[in-house]
């Protein structure tokens, strides 16, 4: 019977086939609950073809956290159109990461919680992946953040973090809206532009939000030296507080 299930069927194709199951069950049940049996069950063959294809459930999880990790970081490069301004491939970049994993829930559960949960080989390709994302991320904002305002001494290392905190945001979201019923794909997107781009836009503007100064004392005592270090323990005169209204200058320079 299952001699004849497999007969005459490519390997690749049958190899493929196994996959998909193995990440629909994977990414429902995890990695520890997911069964052997129930993958071959779903992908049409016995367990021992599985074995012989893919050698064990360890190297079975590794083919499919591969797998999709691939095709994520192609969905995602393939989405962005380098000829839209900048706002315009952020949004399509978006648009594509939100997509994709709209339309693969299990891949992305896989990625995104399995795989960095059940080992460090695992968890390692995964962070391959997204270090491979936030890489480009951060080329296309930096790129796009000179060219708007002619500054070709604007460093990546400026956006990194940006990029960092993107990428971080997109991933919360994606589970969000994974969970959110009626949340779709351009609706995720478009949350994420909503909170990121007035940063964004105004750094592609040459007008990055600056902290406020601060006397060289108050640096000094902030970067320099700790509470006994700086002597205010014992000190019997200690400086007078600071002007109540520098704390709430971030935010009010940030709302403007």
């Amino acid at each position: 019977m299952g001699a004849g299930k497999t007969k005459r069927m490519p390997r690749a194709v049958r190899e493929q086939q196994m996959l998909d199951a193995a990440v629909s069950v994977f990414g429902r049940r995890g990695y520890m609950a997911a069964s052997m049996d129930e993958i071959a069950e779903l992908a049409g063959v016995s367990k021992p073809l599985v074995y012989l294809y893919l050698n064990s459930k360890d190297d079975l999880f590794s083919a499919c956290v591969g797998r999709e990790a691939r095709a994520l970081t192609e969905a995602v490069r393939a989405g962005v159109r380098p000829g839209l301004p900048a706002d315009g491939q952020l949004w399509s970049g978006l648009r594509a990461f939100f997509s994709h994993t709209a339309r693969h829930p299990d891949a992305w559960r896989v990625l995104h919680l399995h795989a960095r949960t059940h080992g460090e080989r695992f968890a390692a390709e995964v962070a391959a992946m997204r270090e491979e994302i936030v890489a480009f991320v951060t080329q296309l904002i930096a790129a796009a953040a000179r060219d708007a305002h002619r500054d070709p001494h604007l460093a990546e290392g400026e956006v990194a973090g940006l990029a960092e905190a993107l990428v971080g945001a997109a991933e919360s979201l994606a589970d969000w809206a994974g969970a959110t019923e009626g949340v779709t794909a351009k609706q995720a997107a478009a949350t994420l532009m909503n909170f990121a781009w007035a940063g964004l836009g105004d750094l592609m503007a040459g007008r990055p939000w600056s902290a406020p100064e601060e006397s060289g004392a108050e640096e000094s005592g902030a970067e320099e030296s700790g509470p006994e270090e700086s002597g205010l323990e014992s000190d019997p005169d200690p400086v007078a507080d600071p002007d109540p209204e520098a704390d709430s200058a971030p935010v009010a320079q940030a709302a403007g």
